[in-house]
């Protein structure tokens, strides 16, 4: 699957927080090869969260480095001192949004379940594929992980 990350940095310097969050992606070995930068295409333009420049695009197949990717995410969010916040679009257009400002002050407990829950949102099926294996209404846990409050969780867009 391909996901799209756009970053947004408070300070303004958006090109300069996307360059930090590819380096630091492309750090990792299991992510390395999968990480790509690519100009926005004008699909992405009126997405909401604004528009951006470049974005970073995340190629994961089923089964791949998902916890690697949501690790290095949050603890990359984790570690600005600015506020960031970075959108990751599904390819079925659902949106999933962290913000550092709700990331930094978050327990080792915190951290460690938001990295789970990012991972989880990138490892998900589409809702078109999800509608086509499963019956409408059949979510025992009854949430989605893109569907939290602002609580430093994932925040998510549909």
């Amino acid at each position: 699957m391909r996901f799209t990350l756009g970053v947004q940095a408070a300070s303004g310097d958006h090109a300069g927080a996307t360059d930090e969050l590819y380096d630091w992606l492309r750090q990792d070995p299991e992510l390395r090869g999968l990480v790509r930068r690519d100009l926005a295409d004008s699909a992405l333009a009126g997405a909401m969260g604004g528009v951006w420049s470049e974005l970073l695009t995340l190629l994961l197949a089923p089964g791949g480095p998902t916890a690697a990717a949501g690790a290095a995410l949050v603890v990359w969010l984790q570690n600005r001192r600015s506020n960031v916040t970075v959108t990751i679009n599904r390819p079925d257009g659902t949106q999933l949004v962290v913000a550092s400002e709700k990331v930094r002050p978050l327990t080792a407990e915190g951290t460690g379940e938001l990295a789970q829950r990012v991972a989880e949102a990138l490892r998900e099926p589409s809702a078109r594929e999800t509608d086509e294996r499963e019956p409408a209404g059949d979510d025992p846990a009854g949430d989605h992980p893109a569907d939290e409050d602002g609580s430093g969780r994932a925040e998510g867009a549909r």
